[in-house]
């Protein structure tokens, strides 16, 4: 388990990181987004002690690296395996020698260096290209190459910063399964630093968003998108373009606000009394499956306006019924 508390880190008079407080369980993924310069790369730094923070905490599964000084914490960040944006791979070594280099470093036999490099190479699923040069390789598969480097000593847990930021979005899927296979294989505990929101909605099991060095908002991926108060919902759930629509009727925003909304909410709107009267148009709607927990926005042109009882009839079914004026809606498309 990897705990951060009351994490702070100033560069003279700037602060940088606030009281930062978080904690991953082994076997999960959390996800820390937010805009440029709100702080991550220096979190992922101090978290992997590249950094020492200015005050706090960080325990890797209960030892405090904030304690460890010279060779302790040398031996120490051996339990924390970094996930670079581009694996920095030396050209003039073969993919098997590049995930050799830890434990190279480390004074390891050649036989069990050989089989450790052997063993990554089939879980990451390069064991055809041991012998390959980086340069015959493609963005996907070096950045496998450092992901199984990252494992070599055998880590408690993994540190991704912006693992998939410019890979095209089939080799970001295919690395993204890779990660998630490790956590569940694993048991791995993996804080992914990254600014797309499709990467946290695909693998994280929670969220924290960062802005101007403090923690603004977090929980599980699946409560946040959930909550209909929640900023960062907006940002993993966005909304769709919508269709044009003319007339009297009035628009309404409706979200999935609860884990048991009832896949039958919309089509079964005529058939409820004092209701069925009511001319329903979708404009605009996305339902998704997010660990396994149903999802999603849609806005609605009901007339006549506010038919006796729809609100209710919503909100009785788990969903969240916002008000839309028409020109506004207009305005913010």
């Amino acid at each position: 388990m990897i705990e951060i508390e009351n994490l702070t880190k100033r560069f003279g008079d700037r602060t940088v990181l606030d009281d930062i407080s978080l904690s991953v369980p082994n076997g999960e993924i959390l996800a820390v987004v937010g805009p440029s310069g709100a702080g991550k790369t220096t979190l992922s730094r101090c978290v992997s002690f590249l950094e020492r923070p200015t005050s706090g905490t960080v325990r890797v599964d209960g030892k405090d690296f904030s304690r460890l000084e010279g060779a302790e914490l040398v031996t120490a960040r051996r339990s924390v395996g970094v996930i670079f944006q581009t694996a920095p791979l030396l050209r003039r070594r073969t993919v098997a020698q590049n995930i050799a280099l830890p434990l190279e470093y480390l004074g390891a036999t050649d036989a069990s260096i050989d089989k450790r490099v052997t063993s990554l190479l089939e879980r990451v699923g390069l064991a055809d290209r041991r012998d390959y040069l980086p340069a015959q390789l493609s963005g996907g598969q070096k950045q496998r190459v450092g992901i199984a480097r990252a494992l070599a000593l055998g880590p408690s847990y993994l540190l991704s910063d912006e693992a998939t930021s410019g890979l095209d979005p089939s080799t970001t899927k295919s690395i993204l399964g890779l990660l998630s296979h490790l956590r569940d294989d694993l048991g791995l505990a993996i804080i992914l630093i990254t600014h797309e929101m499709e990467v946290v909605r695909e693998i994280a099991d929670s969220v924290a968003r960062i802005d101007g060095g403090r923690i603004i908002e977090s929980g599980s991926v699946s409560d946040v998108i959930l909550d209909p108060t929640s900023s960062l919902a907006r940002e993993l759930l966005p909304d769709r373009p919508s269709v044009p629509f003319e007339g009297d009727s009035e628009v309404w925003e409706v979200s999935y606000a609860s884990r048991n909304v009832p896949l039958d909410w919309l089509t079964s709107i005529h058939t409820v009394p004092g209701i069925s009267g009511a001319q329903v148009n979708v404009l605009s709607a996305s339902v998704e499956s997010i660990r396994g927990v149903a999802v999603g926005r849609a806005l609605l042109a009901i007339s006549p306006i506010t038919p006796v009882g729809f609100d209710s009839y919503l909100r009785e079914r788990g969903l969240h019924v916002t008000a839309v004026s028409a020109k506004a809606k207009e305005a913010a498309a």
